[in-house]
């Protein structure tokens, strides 16, 4: 295998023998065979016209497909298996509309040769031969590098695709470009053709996150800051993972009355602020941090565990019996909830012992949404103009494992007392315990929410750069970003769409990023690796 769509892979350049996620070499053989029958499906779609060949199950399908071969989200072959006959099924159906509208390009594109007999082993076979590395060797590193930008990023904005959609909020202008986008990666481009193309990726990104900020405002209300309980109650309880609001909101709903308490968990944090899921009085707070801890917090939960979307890592033994997965997140021997019945999860929550005792309570705030920010923005602009307020840092993004990402605690807890650290995804776990105090009654660490919400960082932003009559990279606002996974890939490409410059961003840089198209990305956009914090420091109030 070869794998490099993640910050964490194998010495900063690929995971070969087995993912750092816990991918094996069988499942990345499969999904790579995915992704690739989805391009086809996409070609034909495409090609073929978009408004004749569409329809809602290629579109759906799709979409729920890239989202599968994210970081995290899927390790079961046979679930793999079982989406890439779906595809073949789809593609075959997409290729008849295509030719319906011009038989005589039969011959244009070929497919690769899958049957629905074929085994599981010659599948992983037939994957193995899509291998990145091939490419490399065939095209170079930059183009290369620069056509896995574009599809990590396609995967990023497919995950938050499918969560506006579970609720209902979708944009055939949005399915159409990923059929652009896949039919386009099919062919070969030269890198002035590649980079455009990402920055497009960004463009549908940023719209994508306006039309899921759309859907969570609507469904459960604009978030409002909110305290949050981070110490356990005494009771029964059900811890909630991942990114999935509508998972949530369907499970608050069936414990209620039951004598249940539900945590959120990492990305599901922000949750508390939103009125809809913040009314159920059982759920209680949050417990535990971010995604990467997870062996060590699940393990001492005294209760039963979902996760939704993704952020699942091996489960250990001794809580395998207790977790439970949703959506497209999967692993082999783990129970599956089937469209929204939390029973078998209620009844193992039951079953354990829960928390013994109240801990001493703790709290945190969150909710800081773009709509909390504005509806303040008079003050937050007068404590800009009399000084009180010098500078704000948008401080967060992806957490992980790998050494290095104390470098963002150590950054929020150095800079100056007289600015402001704005703070979403699962990185905010490195400081939002912390005392950070307030300005004027403005809090200095604001929490905005998920990692999509950086839509609303950027609301907030552009807001800022009216009021002060200019523009945003003339703002005093630094961006401090982490990565890890394919989402935070997309929201990079959406800031670069807008022509955000100097973000620093680390721990580490992405393998895929070639020294040469890491010159096009420095010399257009100034972006920089993360150094030390008082170099960084000093650069950025200078």
């Amino acid at each position: 295998m070869f794998c490099y769509q993640c910050e964490q892979t194998s010495k900063g350049k690929g995971c070969t023998a087995v993912g750092i996620c816990g991918k094996d070499p069988a499942t990345a053989a499969l999904q790579d065979l995915l992704v690739q029958v989805v391009k086809e499906i996409s070609y034909f779609v495409h090609h073929a016209g978009n408004s004749t060949a569409r329809d809602a199950a290629l579109d759906t399908f799709v979409i729920k497909a890239l989202f599968t071969t994210v970081t995290n989200v899927n390790f079961d072959p046979q679930r793999v298996k079982d989406m890439i006959m779906q595809a073949v099924e789809l593609r075959q159906k997409a290729q008849g509309k295509y030719l319906a509208t011009a038989p005589e390009r039969a011959s244009d594109f070929s497919v690769l040769d899958i049957t629905p007999d074929q085994s599981l082993e010659e599948l992983i076979g037939t994957g193995a031969q899509l291998e990145i590395e091939k490419r490399i060797s065939d095209q170079g590193e930059d183009i290369t590098g620069v056509e896995e930008l574009i599809m990590y990023g396609l995967k990023g904005t497919a995950a938050y695709v499918d969560h506006a959609s579970i609720l209902g909020y979708k944009d055939d202008a949005v399915f159409a470009f990923f059929h652009e986008a896949l039919a386009f990666l099919t062919q070969k481009h030269e890198l002035g053709e590649l980079v455009p193309m990402a920055l497009r990726v960004g463009e549908v990104n940023l719209k994508v996150m306006g039309l899921l900020d759309e859907a969570h405002t609507s469904t459960f209300g604009h978030p409002v800051p909110t305290q949050v309980r981070i110490t356990p109650l005494a009771g029964k309880a059900i811890l909630v993972s991942g990114h999935d609001l509508l998972d949530l909101s369907e499970l608050l709903r069936q414990t209620e009355g039951t004598g249940i308490n539900v945590y959120s968990h990492g990305e599901m944090l922000p949750a508390h602020g939103y009125p809809e899921l913040n009314k159920y009085k059982h759920f209680v707070g949050n417990y535990g941090g971010a995604w990467q801890d997870q062996g060590k917090e699940f393990a001492d939960f005294p209760g039963a565990i979902l996760m939704t979307t993704n952020c699942i890592q091996n489960p250990k033994d001794t809580y395998k019996d207790r977790i439970f997965t949703a959506g497209l997140v999967a692993w082999p021997g783990l129970k599956h909830i089937q469209d929204h019945d939390y029973q078998p999860l209620i009844e193992a929550a039951l079953q354990q012992d829960g928390f013994e005792a109240d801990e001493s309570e703790k709290l945190i705030t969150v909710g800081f949404g773009h709509n909390a920010v504005l509806n303040v923005a008079d003050k937050v602009i007068e404590a800009v103009k009399s000084g009180q307020i010098k500078h704000f840092f948008l401080i967060g993004g992806c957490d992980g494992a790998k050494s290095g990402r104390n470098y963002y605690t150590d950054f929020a807890q150095t800079i100056p007392q007289d600015t402001v650290i704005l703070t979403l995804a699962c990185g905010k776990y490195r400081f939002n315990k912390m005392e950070f105090g307030d300005i004027g009654g403005i809090p200095r660490l604001l929490d905005i929410g998920q990692c999509n919400d950086a839509y609303s960082a950027i609301q907030i932003a552009v807001a800022l750069s009216k009021a002060f009559n200019t523009d945003v990279n003339s703002l005093p606002l630094s961006m401090i970003l982490s990565w890890y996974e394919q989402k935070a890939v997309c929201i990079l490409l959406s800031l670069l769409h807008l022509g955000i410059k100097n973000i620093r961003l680390g721990p580490s840089l992405p393998a895929f990023i070639s020294p040469a198209v890491l010159n096009v990305l420095v010399e257009n956009f100034q972006i920089a690796p993360i150094t030390t914090v008082e170099e960084d420091l000093k650069a950025i109030l200078n």
